[in-house]
């Protein structure tokens, strides 16, 4: 009785097949007929989520979950570098970051990067702080 498992080369074969790509095709109206409304597509905005996890990470820290904001860094997967970042976003006045936390990206387009939101946190006293937030925000 001869075995199934005799070294033998393993052969290659040639698969061939026929792929048929279908396109979409664009959507005519009749005439007298109205496309639907588009909805716009709204999530928070990048600056206001990275503000909130900055105050998550403060609170840990402060609540003795963490013991730095290293540890939280390593948790996450980013840079300490990256951390303070975000944590210089909790030296806004707190008035803009309420008004941060309701930012809202409407269609992929962000009101404001966090680099600028960081500039204006860089700025030094809140009065400062507020004439540079105001000066951006008339923007949006």
């Amino acid at each position: 009785m001869s075995t199934i498992l005799e070294s033998q080369p393993a052969e290659a074969s040639l698969v061939s097949a026929y792929f048929h790509r279908v396109r979409r095709a664009e959507v005519k109206l009749r005439e007298g007929q109205r496309s639907p409304p588009r909805q716009e597509m709204r999530r928070s905005a990048h600056a206001a989520r990275m503000l909130a996890l900055a105050h998550h990470v403060e609170a840990a820290i402060g609540q003795g979950r963490l013991k730095s904001a290293a540890d939280m860094a390593y948790q996450l997967g980013f840079t300490r570098a990256r951390m303070t970042h975000l944590l210089d976003l909790l030296l806004l006045a707190p008035d803009i970051q309420e008004e941060v936390l309701f930012l809202e990206a409407v269609d992929g387009q962000e009101p404001l990067s966090e680099r600028g939101l960081r500039a204006i946190a860089h700025a030094g006293a809140w009065e400062v702080q507020r004439e540079r937030w105001r000066e951006v925000s008339a923007s949006f």
